[in-house]
């Protein structure tokens, strides 16, 4: 069975939490059942599955970010929060 896509918020409303300086907060919950990027108390939380090993999740994150944004991850850069559950990334252009 395969699994079920992750659905996201509108790209605009996660826009709209970037600050002037093109960044973003998240929360992050690595090891999670099921992928999900979601908006709560004004930071972008992101659910993978993908447990934190070596920079996998922080890989996957990114990743599953940009889909919800429709950009390419290679627009996205990680500022802040490599270790943490809370990371500030920067979207270029």
């Amino acid at each position: 069975m395969a699994r079920p896509k992750a659905e996201f918020p509108p790209a605009a409303a996660i826009r709209a939490l970037v600050d002037g300086e093109g960044r973003l907060a998240l929360r992050v919950t690595p090891g999670a059942r099921s992928e999900s990027v979601e908006l709560a108390d004004g930071k972008v939380v992101v659910k993978v599955r993908v447990k934190p090993e070596d920079g996998k999740a922080n890989a996957a994150v990114l990743d599953l970010l940009a889909a919800a944004l429709g950009i390419a991850a290679s627009r996205l850069h990680l500022l802040r929060g490599a270790t943490g559950r809370d990371k500030l990334v920067r979207i270029e252009g």
